[in-house]
């Protein structure tokens, strides 16, 4: 990526508008906490992972011009910013994760005086940056050991450089294999109603010279049936405990598709997305979306006037489904309460 996916600029935060892309490359920019909140919740930062970021740089911008003289009441400032953050969208762990890494920043730099308190917690959003690109290129690495040469991978959804800080989940093992020398070729799910797939990872994946074919949700079957796909790479939003996955609506269509036709499919995720308070995916909130992104995306009606609409944004994939997830500590597999549990802390 020759452009960061978010950073912070000058008192401000600089990000890709994704709901430009593939016809408009436009960075924009969030002046303040009210604009990270409207960025988040219309999507035009997403992906767990960059969503995280943004909430640490949003935290960050709340607090930036606060004019509080003791520690009380600037944490206070700084919880509330949190928690209005935190409403944006309810599914990506990584989120709260962020939100929640910033108080506790500033709850262990109390003594501070409340200028270099400010200076600590910038420090610290950067940081989260720094360990996310370190995440996802670890990712990419022990994920691509799981590839042969040749190999056509499908993906569903964005989990590339565009839904982290520059590299990506399912997309660096892509790159990281395309970066060694392995011929590989990818399918990439259209991803409705949005079309992440179709907009931003076949985007991305053009950028990097990797072979890609796009196509439309309702042939992934079809697809697997005439021997096209020899593994499936997903990211993910959040993991119970137990291996159960959320990840973007469709992706569980997916799961059963492999497993009937007898193809691997491996979730890519920083540990940060796991949430051990969770035993399985039942727990997981799942995030409602407007009714008319189904009915008229992107400004065209296709659907009469008053039809009924149910838009959950992701779905859960059981952890039977999943052959392995890939994270930037090494890779998992069944059983995940054992295997992740080692992942923890």
């Amino acid at each position: 990526m020759a452009f960061s996916t978010i950073e912070w600029a000058d008192g401000r935060i600089r990000m890709i508008d994704q709901t430009l892309l593939p016809t408009e490359f436009k960075q924009i920019y969030c002046d303040d906490i009210a604009s990270v909140w409207e960025a988040i919740k219309s999507l035009r930062v997403r992906g767990a992972p960059a969503i995280g970021i943004a909430g640490a740089l949003g935290a960050v911008l709340g607090i930036w011009d606060s004019t509080a003289t003791t520690y009380d009441a600037f944490a206070g400032e700084l919880k509330s910013a949190t928690d209005y953050l935190a409403t944006s969208r309810p599914t990506a762990v990584n989120l709260f994760w962020a939100l929640d890494r910033m108080n506790r920043t500033a709850a262990e730099n109390a003594r501070l005086e409340i200028p270099a308190l400010k200076a600590r917690l910038l420090a610290e959003a950067q940081e989260i940056i720094e360990e996310d690109k370190a995440m996802c290129r670890a990712i990419g690495q022990h994920g691509m050991a799981l590839l042969d040469e040749n190999d056509t991978i499908l993906t569903h959804c964005n989990a590339g450089g565009l839904a982290t800080s520059d590299y990506g989940t399912a997309l660096a093992v892509m790159f990281s294999a395309h970066e060694a020398g392995k011929n590989i070729r990818v399918f990439a799910d259209e991803t409705r109603p949005l079309l992440q797939g179709a907009r931003l990872t076949t985007w991305e994946l053009m950028q990097a010279g990797i072979d890609v074919t796009l196509i439309c949700d309702n042939m992934a079957a079809q697809v697997m049936k005439e021997g096209k796909i020899q593994c499936v790479i997903v990211g993910a939003d959040r993991i119970a405990a137990n291996g159960d996955t959320a990840n973007k609506i469709g992706t569980y269509n997916v799961a059963i598709l492999a497993e009937a036709h007898g193809i691997p499919f491996y979730v890519a995720a920083p540990t940060s997305t796991l949430d051990f308070a969770l035993k399985t995916g039942d727990e997981i909130p799942i995030e409602q979306r407007a009714a008319a992104e189904v009915t008229e995306g992107f400004g065209k009606v296709t659907a009469p006037e008053g039809v009924k609409v149910y838009s959950p944004a992701f779905d859960v994939t059981p952890a039977a489904l999943v052959s392995a997830i890939i994270t930037e500590k090494g890779v998992a597999r069944p059983p995940y309460t054992e295997s992740l549990g080692a992942f923890r802390g």
